[in-house]
């Protein structure tokens, strides 16, 4: 297994295609971890969207982007780690 992570901050725009893309691989035994670094706009609701339990939400206050990943390799289940920026595909 391995595990994607997401910082998220405001990506309201793109989040979507992220997650998308990280779906439509074809290794499937992932983990997908998307740190919510304290966004305002609409970025949690357009992952509300999205109901596949390997994704997976964290939320936090914002502390900036490397916050945000070293967030996630902390609740990373696996020693495999990747990184995908939320407005990325």
């Amino acid at each position: 297994m391995m595990t994607v992570v997401i910082p998220m901050y405001n990506a309201e725009q793109y989040i979507e295609r992220a997650i998308l893309s990280v779906l439509a691989q074809t290794v499937a035994d992932f983990e997908l971890i998307i740190v919510n670094d304290g966004s305002t706009d609409g970025s949690t609701d357009k992952i509300k969207n999205f109901h596949d339990e390997r994704i997976r939400v964290i939320d936090q206050e914002n502390c900036g982007e490397c916050a945000a990943r070293n967030k996630g390799i902390v609740e990373a289940n696996s020693e495999m780690v990747s990184f995908l920026d939320a407005d990325d595909a």
